[in-house]
């Protein structure tokens, strides 16, 4: 997607710890993903196009725990980390426009246009 910035997903052979995953989950990699938007969409900050997408999202929850057997996404900046000072939320790589989802078990392509329809409104 043209306004995601970098994908942390331990099944991308591009993830520096891949093949410490690959042979720790039996290439079995799990539904947590999480992704970072970018800056300046549409004028929009990181932290806010996060918000807009997020609240855009009809079949996936917006959830503070990830885990159910439902998909379930959550904007750590403005959610479970809230309280934590910008700067430390930041030193600890946890960036205004990052983005953490657990997939479900829902139609992968109902999945997909829901993404696709919160991100048209950006």
């Amino acid at each position: 997607n043209k306004y995601v910035k970098h994908v942390y997903y331990p099944g991308l052979e591009s993830n520096p710890q891949h093949d410490l995953a690959a042979e720790q989950m039996n290439g079995m990699f799990g539904g947590v993903v999480s992704f970072e938007l970018k800056d300046d969409i549409n004028g929009l900050d990181s932290f806010s196009a996060c918000k807009k997408m997020i609240n855009s999202l009809k079949l996936i929850s917006i959830a503070v725990s990830l885990g159910d057997p439902e998909t379930l996404i959550q904007h750590p900046a403005s959610m479970t980390h809230a309280n934590m000072p910008r700067e430390d939320r930041l030193a600890a790589g946890i960036g205004d426009g990052l983005v953490r989802l657990s997939a479900g078990l829902e139609n992968t392509e109902d999945l997909i246009g829901d993404f696709e329809q919160a991100f048209s409104v950006l």
